[in-house]
């Protein structure tokens, strides 16, 4: 990897996840793309007695003390924030948040979708947005909150990237990648669905207007550029803010059959199109659309992903039997292969809880014991993940009508080399694994884009493949036993 100039440009991108967020700042050159993190935080949810919230003040600070911590190593050209999606605040016609933004893990939003399909059908409902069916969807979300003072007061809707960049420079937007993942956004035209919206009794002015990647979102207030030591005036641009979006972008490829599986809370597995797949055939199987870069559409399932080792992980924490990862590892990779498969897409799995027991529940319902120790039960989560990958991809490939000669496996999960190989392996395809930092990557390369630095994707991607370390996984061994263990829980593909 290069050295970094002194004097290439810098941005800050704010990548906050569904377990800990960062400051990651970004130097961009012809030939250079190199990052450091300036700071780490957690994201931790907090209970109180009306549900599962998230604390979005700490979130805020910990961004702002980042911001802070990239001003101090040198000038910083500007600003961009990705998060997760669906989840959202509600301002009142002053401006301020009212309450704490739920999680999307809390308990309320089952009879609130059952709620919505009753007004709209699931049908009609995936024939404009073409959304996987989520029971925590926003637009399931928000018939969960229209009965509260809350929802009566509420003028404004922000998801949760536009209300931080609300609260650094009091502009108001919705950037496409993360409205195309509320359930009211028309997959088709790329704008808001007012048909639905009104057909849903929903206020038309909660939606504020949309805005692209690589658009100038507004100007940092002057008190978080005193704060931080940004300069004041300092841009903050609007990235792909749904943070598999900006995964997506900085996939290092030019190859045309690529499929990409962006690994981390959860496994987001798909394929890049230019227009989605609307069919019934395509609702029944559960794919969403979602807004890409430049008007494209990620064609993905959500996998429940990584969620599931680490539930494990913090379940033995709490029985005060510390974990370490590459330990976990090391007792999978020794286990007996194929020796229990679950459905990672279980809903018993969505919420937190003792991750083990559940599994134990759900291996009981077929027919299968328990995994032998820890390491058994981590090699059950990871052979399950490489076979709901192979899956969803087979199945997502066929939708499409398209050819798929490699997977890119970008995201925290690529770090793994067992769930990288046993992906290859039960796809029978080549896996390049890698970069790790694929959100921040494609974050700072957006912000690069809009200050005139690199051109459009292609640009992007061919400047990740030249700077970035990926690893390359071949399949090895008989696809046999995979489609066995598939054959047992009734997976397609």
């Amino acid at each position: 990897m290069p050295a970094t100039s002194r004097h290439a440009p810098v941005f800050a991108a704010v990548d906050l996840g569904a377990t800990s967020g960062r400051v990651i700042t970004g130097t961009v050159g012809r030939d250079e793309l190199v990052l450091h993190e300036t700071h780490r935080f957690a994201n931790t949810p907090v209970r109180i007695p009306d549900g599962l919230r998230w604390d979005v003040l700490a979130l805020f600070q910990g961004m702002l003390d980042g911001l802070r911590a990239a001003a101090l190593r040198g000038p910083v050209t500007s600003v961009g924030i990705d998060t997760w999606a669906v989840d959202y605040g509600l301002l009142d016609a002053g401006g301020s948040l009212l309450g704490v933004p739920f999680h999307y893990r809390d308990g309320r939003n089952g009879a609130a979708a059952e709620e919505v399909l009753a007004q709209v059908s699931a049908k009609e409902l995936y024939e404009v947005n073409g959304l996987q069916h989520l029971p925590f969807n926003t637009v399931f979300q928000l018939a969960a909150q229209r009965s509260t003072e809350q929802w009566a007061a509420a003028r404004t809707l922000l998801l949760m990237p536009d209300l931080l960049v609300y609260w650094l420079t009091g502009a108001r937007g919705a950037e496409v990648t993360n409205a195309s993942t509320t359930g009211l956004f028309d997959a088709r035209t790329g704008t808001w669905s007012d048909t639905l919206i009104e057909r849903l009794g929903l206020e038309r002015q909660l939606f504020p207007a949309l805005r692209e990647p690589g658009t100038r979102a507004g100007t940092l207030f002057p008190h978080v550029a005193e704060y931080t030591g940004l300069p004041a005036g300092t841009p903050v641009t609007t990235v792909a803010s749904h943070d598999t979006a900006s995964a997506v972008a900085a996939v290092p490829t030019s190859e045309p059959g690529f499929a990409y599986v962006s690994c981390g809370t959860w496994s987001l597995a798909g394929l890049e199109l230019d227009a989605p797949v609307l069919s019934e055939e395509s609702r029944a199987a559960n794919f969403t659309n979602e807004r890409g870069v430049d008007g494209t559409v990620r064609y993905l399932r959500n996998i429940m992903g990584m969620w599931l080792l680490e539930e494990c992980r913090r379940t033995w924490d709490r029985d005060g039997t510390p974990t370490s990862l590459p330990g976990l590892l090391a007792e999978a990779a020794r286990a007996r292969p194929f020796g229990a498969v679950i459905d990672p897409d279980d809903p018993v799995f969505l919420a937190p809880g003792d991750m083990p027991a559940r599994i134990d529940t759900a291996l009981a319902r077929t027919g299968q014991a328990p995994p032998d120790g820890r390491g058994g039960y981590v090699r059950c989560v990871l052979e399950s993940l490489a076979l709901a990958h192979r899956g969803t991809l087979r199945e997502a490939a066929r939708l499409a009508g398209r050819e798929v000669t490699r997977i890119h496996l970008v995201g925290g999960g690529s770090r793994n080399e067992l769930l990288c190989q046993w992906t290859a392996d039960a796809t029978g395809l080549p896996v390049t694994a890698g970069p790790a930092e694929a959100t921040a990557l494609g974050n700072v390369l957006i912000q690069a884009r809009a200050h005139g630095l690199v051109g459009g994707l292609a640009d992007m991607r061919r400047l990740v493949a030249r700077t970035q370390d990926v690893r390359h996984y071949t399949p090895q061994g008989d696809v046999g036993p995979w489609d066995r263990a598939a054959d047992r829980l009734g997976i397609r593909g």
